[in-house]
């Protein structure tokens, strides 16, 4: 039975991944790490949870598998990808123009036409 919003929506969301902006959490700190390790049960995990690639948010069977691909082409881009900082939201904001500007600000008296107001 396909999804509701059609084939592709149930395709792009089956083997979602963690984000870059939350691996990159995750590399930085270990307590951002164990808290999402903490969510899953380790019974329900490939491999009961031994082998996990902190750069690629996965889990895997064996050692084996965690060697090839380690080895391999999608965690190698996934490297290229981490090396690159994520924005943050104040870099965000300003590249909308909603950055915070707290300078003074020059105020100028505004010409009023006397004319028009009568």
């Amino acid at each position: 039975m396909p999804a509701i919003r059609g084939t592709k929506s149930k395709k792009k969301t089956r083997r979602y991944a963690r984000d870059l902006d939350q691996v990159h959490s995750d590399l930085r700190s270990e307590r951002h790490l164990a808290q999402f390790k903490d969510t899953k049960a380790v019974e329900d995990l490939p491999g009961l949870g031994q082998w996990y690639c902190k750069e690629c948010a996965k889990w895997f069977e064996s050692e084996a598998n965690f060697g090839a691909h380690q080895k391999g082409k999608v965690h190698k881009r996934r490297l290229r990808q981490l090396r690159d900082e994520p924005y943050s939201q104040k870099e965000a904001e300003a590249a909308v123009g909603l950055g915070t500007d707290n300078g003074k600000r020059a105020t100028a008296l505004m010409e009023v036409d006397e004319g028009a107001a009568a």
